[in-house]
């Protein structure tokens, strides 16, 4: 059904605003005029009056006419490609490309016979020209000369198909995924550290025989406390949060004087019994002491060599890095919120930034020198992981947006839709749907820049990674916006070019040799997986959510392309899942439409029916089909998923360990401990890292995923 207004009907076709969707029951579902007006309101488009959208509909026809070129034109590889440009009529025109290695290649003119249109007083005519098929992979430029005026856009040359990293061999390999913060040693500091995630790869690697290690966002959170919880919101997504950095492992600390080291090791006995008994994470107080042991290894200074390195990192960082340090000081001073700053300072190319900067140099430079430790750490981390024989190593977690009040809306405010956010329409996990606090990127903004600033994102989770995962990869096609003042159900989908963002994603892993994973669970358009997989990307497979219309689909018809797991982390570990942990904690938070009862049958007629499976598929014994001995049942799932045809296989260290508790409640806050919960044995005791390096149930279940272990014989 079409929207009221014909006129706002053109402009959210335009915007790739939807007004209508399919929703998770598969009922069509209609978008209000007011949720569409409020949605181009977000893109400073008033549509409020039958007048005023007349006017923005006449105004968007004549946009293209009144531009030489189209801001950037993103294609495959071997993919024909022609380009509209606008020129004064009668007027001369000569298109080229110039390759990003300074090459210049030719096009040619095609027909076409659309006529001049007067344009703001002037004739201007419209030609078309034929781009070469054979380009090479890049960011190029196009030139466009006539009448002695020179105007340039962006071309981008993407790969077709990315596929594997050859580093895999065409082999299949399986790693563990944890949340990182989660897993502590008793050498870090209440906080999974970047030391930590090294040695728990060298395990995985050396012990268990696995590939990779999939971490939580690594993205960077405030600079002081209250720090976010959900690294799923980060402050910024280009770069690192330094509460993963492990002090002691900085080089400057081995040479730092008696009297420093006495220091920190008084801030580190301070936070162990503030800690001492806690069975959370607490991030401010890990913080507020890492912090100040960082503030005494940064004022000890560098030898040349390190000095060196620290200001070459600086050096290619530039404005970026300079702009993140200085919210960071700026932050400090006038509070959490950039939106609530002095109106002079809200733009970081205000003169008043700009004497801040000058004035707190010292400050911002610690900032600054804290992302260079982090990104050092990571890189040694990655390191450790290929040094152990992992094809891949750590595979960074990308999380889907930011903090509206966070750095990078700071640094890149015109790039963000203001008056919305971005959440998930209902669907069987969160019936009210989700609203996530996180403004959208703006389409329209990031084709005019080029894609910059999404390039220059996946550039930076690339750097010291083998892999990627998407989160909510769907977001590169369609997001579910939701207008300030509305809630989730009321939102609607806005469309993204994700010829662009895939292509560019695949253009930066192709450079990078890295391995691809999009989470793409949920309410998803079957087209978007094939899509995926012909461009090689992988997508996510859960084990509880691979349904067909008989129960739980076949190993064998499982997707090639794709990550499988038996769980994730927004769902408890396996063993609370089979207890129904996740529909009474729902319940006791109020996020059910049907009765508690009626979730738990439908829970035990889920499980009923994944243990039939398990058992007719010969991966369950009938003697633990019976007693429900719940690690058996949890071998078995993995059992199962050794049995797809899927290139990359994942295991959670919490089920690893029996771990029972979830990390994440979807459309919750503080309603639950979300991301403050430690990795735990089975019995609920907090378990160190240490713990999980003699654990024998991790070893009977990476014997499964290795393929060594066989279904226990009928006793």
């Amino acid at each position: 059904m079409a929207l009221n207004d014909p006129l706002l009907a053109e402009l959210a076709d335009h915007f790739g605003i939807a007004s209508e969707f399919w929703d998770w029951k598969g009922r069509e579902t209609q978008i209000s005029d007011e949720t569409v007006i409020a949605v181009l309101k977000a893109l400073e488009i008033d549509a409020s009056t039958p007048e005023k959208a007349q006017a923005a509909v006449e105004e968007l026809r004549l946009r293209p006419w009144r531009r030489k070129l189209p801001a950037c034109v993103v294609l495959e590889q071997g993919q024909p490609g022609w380009v509209n440009v606008h020129v004064n009529s009668g007027a001369d025109a000569h298109l080229y490309v110039r390759l990003e290695n300074g090459e210049h290649r030719e096009t040619w003119q095609a027909t076409n016979d659309a006529p001049d249109r007067e344009i703001d007083g002037a004739w201007i005519g419209e030609a078309t020209f034929q781009l070469p098929a054979d380009l090479p992979l890049g960011y190029h430029r196009l030139v466009l000369r006539s009448q002695d005026v020179e105007v340039e856009s962006s071309l981008i040359i993407t790969p077709s198909f990315l596929g594997l990293p050859a580093s895999m061999n065409d082999r299949r390999i399986w790693g563990y995924a944890t949340q990182l913060y989660s897993v502590r040693s008793r050498e870090s500091w209440g906080v999974g550290d970047l030391t930590d995630l090294a040695d728990l790869s060298v395990w995985s690697a050396t012990q268990q025989f696995a590939g990779y290690v999939l971490v939580n966002p690594l993205h960077a959170a405030q600079p002081q406390p209250p720090l976010e919880p959900s690294p799923y919101l980060p402050t910024s997504r280009m770069y690192v949060n330094p509460l993963y950095i492990r002090p002691e492992a900085i080089q400057e600390y081995a040479t730092l004087g008696e009297s420093e080291r006495k220091k920190i090791a008084k801030l580190r006995k301070k936070l162990g019994k503030v800690l001492d008994g806690v069975d959370e994470i607490r991030r401010n107080d890990s913080w507020t002491a890492k912090a100040a042991a960082l503030e005494i290894i940064f004022a000890a200074g560098r030898k040349p060599a390190r000095e060196m390195a620290f200001n070459d990192f600086v050096r290619r960082e530039g404005r970026q890095l300079r702009d993140f340090a200085t919210w960071c000081a700026l932050y400090e001073v006038h509070g959490s919120d950039w939106r609530t700053w002095p109106a002079e300072l809200q733009r970081p190319t205000s003169p008043e930034v700009a004497e801040f900067y000058r004035q707190n140099q010292t400050r911002i430079r610690f900032y600054k020198w804290l992302q260079w430790v982090a990104e050092t750490q990571l890189s040694d981390t990655q390191q450790a992981a290929r040094d152990a024989g992992m094809p891949i190593g750590i595979v960074s977690d990308l999380a889907v947006g930011v903090n509206a009040s966070g750095a990078e809306t700071w640094m890149l405010s015109d790039v963000f839709a203001q008056g919305c956010t971005v959440g998930a329409p209902p669907d069987a996990y969160s019936q009210l749907g989700q609203d996530w606090g996180q403004p959208p990127w703006r389409p329209d903004r990031l084709a005019e820049l080029g894609y910059a600033p999404f390039r220059q994102m996946v550039q930076g989770v690339l750097r010291h990674a083998g892999g990627v995962r998407v989160d909510h990869i769907i977001g590169l096609f369609r997001l579910w916006w939701v207008p300030e003042g509305k809630t989730a159900k009321d939102g609607t989908y806005v469309r993204y070019d994700h010829d662009a963002l895939i292509g560019i994603l695949a253009l930066e892993a192709h450079r990078a040799q890295a391995l691809v994973i999009g989470e793409d669970l949920g309410t998803v358009q079957p087209w978007v997986r094939e899509y995926l997989s012909r461009r090689g990307i992988l997508g996510t497979s859960v084990m509880w959510f691979e349904q067909d219309e008989n129960g739980p689909t076949p190993p064998e018809n499982w997707r090639e392309y794709a990550m499988s797991s038996v769980t994730t982390h927004d769902l408890p570990p396996t063993t609370g899942y089979l207890a129904g942990d996740h529909i009474r904690l729902r319940d006791q938070l109020g996020m059910l439409t049907e009765s508690l009862e009626d979730e738990l049958a439908g829970g035990r007629a889920e499980q009923q029916a994944m243990l039939e499976a398990l058992r007719n598929h010969g991966a369950l014994s009938q003697e633990d089909f019976e007693t429900r001995d719940v690690e058996q049942i949890v071998l078995a799932m993995h059992r199962m998923l050794t049995w797809t045809p899927s290139k990359v296989l994942n295991a959670a260290l919490v089920d690893a360990v029996g771990d029972r508790r979830t990390q994440n409640q979807p459309g919750t806050i503080d309603e639950y401990p979300n991301w403050r919960v430690p990795l735990s044995a089975p019995d609920g005791s907090p378990m160190l890292l240490e713990d999980v390096f003699t654990s024998e149930r991790a070893s009977r279940l990476a014997a499964v995923m290795n393929g060594y272990s066989q279904l226990p014989e009928k006793r």
